[in-house]
């Protein structure tokens, strides 16, 4: 005798402004509102508004590059005529470098290649962490205890000392580095996400889930990762500056891409020609500002989504 089917489940009452829409009108109509419900409540960090405004115009400066600075600026075998170490005046608003090149040019051209590198490796990170923790917390049992000691691994070694190892023995290319960077980062946010699971799996609605007959993959997309996704991005604001330091830090100690122009390899320009001896300020002072500005700009964001994302500090 078969056993008794289990009752369907019933669905979700439809409100007068919902009646008459199908299931997919439904779901965008409900984004749409927490979308409007976020960004409502995003305008009230001031600090975060702040700091979105200036993100904004970095990465308005690196997309427009090339209409702002010509790039043939930026080649030394076109500079030759130009002055040297020439203070900023109204040919060359923030002076030029030992070769005659423009800062200016250096500074737009730069912020194409760090924004690349923090946006693109912290993404990989996030992607790491995010995978890793989410199996840890989920599955647990032996799954966890090895990615664990891997993570811990990770956390305790230096991560600068890691990064320039592996540059040095892979090929010093943009690639290389972004692909260093995640690599060397990831260890930070898959503790944080699977602290983060572990809390979620245990809540009623995913035991219901299971009970029902969903399996591990419909669980940790439908349940799991929406309720982490918070913490996530959250963490991938504050990752971002974290990757553009490191880029600077290897790019500072002349291990950074060969072909290219950084903000850090910029400074390890500056570095080089003594410009700190010889009191070029123009030099290294807007590269250092800027990595300095668009750091911050992203820790304020990424603070800023953390107080609208996180019940109880939007509580406090």
């Amino acid at each position: 005798m078969t056993a008794p089917a289990a009752p369907a489940t019933p669905a979700a009452p439809r409100t007068p402004a919902t009646r008459g829409m199908s299931a997919r009108s439904i779901r965008i109509a409900r984004r749409r509102r927490a979308l409007t419900q976020f960004w409502s409540e995003y305008r009230l960090q001031r600090a975060g508004l702040i700091g979105l405004a200036i993100l904004a115009v970095a990465i308005l400066v690196a997309i427009l590059a090339p209409v702002l600075a010509d790039y043939a600026g930026t080649i030394p075998s076109n500079t030759i005529d130009a002055p040297e170490r020439a203070a900023p005046s109204f040919d060359y608003l923030l002076g030029t470098d030992e070769k005659g090149r423009s800062i200016l040019s250096l500074l737009i051209w730069g912020a194409r290649t760090s924004l690349l590198v923090g946006l693109v490796a912290a993404f990989l990170s996030i992607v790491i962490g995010s995978a890793l923790g989410i199996s840890a917390g989920y599955f647990g049992g032996w799954i966890d205890s090895v990615l664990s000691r891997i993570e811990e691994a990770f956390l305790v070694i230096p991560t600068i000392p890691l990064a320039i190892v592996l540059v040095t023995v892979l090929d010093r290319d943009l690639r290389t580095i972004i692909l260093v960077i995640a690599i060397t980062s990831w260890a930070g946010s898959a503790r944080l996400i699977r602290a983060q699971t572990l809390t979620v799996k245990e809540r009623l609605y995913v035991e219901r889930a299971r009970a029902l007959g969903a399996g591990r993959w419909h669980v940790i997309t439908r349940h799991v990762l929406p309720n982490v996704m918070p913490i996530i991005l959250a963490n991938l604001t504050l990752t971002v500056p974290s990757a553009i330091l490191s880029e600077a830090t290897l790019s500072f100690l002349g291990i950074g891409p060969f072909n290219g122009i950084s903000w850090g390899k910029t400074l390890e320009a500056a570095n080089s020609a003594s410009a700190v001896k010889l009191g070029n300020w123009w030099y290294f002072l807007p590269a250092g500002l800027a990595i300095t500005t668009v750091v911050l700009a992203f820790t304020m964001v990424g603070n800023a989504l953390e107080h609208v994302l996180n019940p109880k500090l939007r509580d406090r």
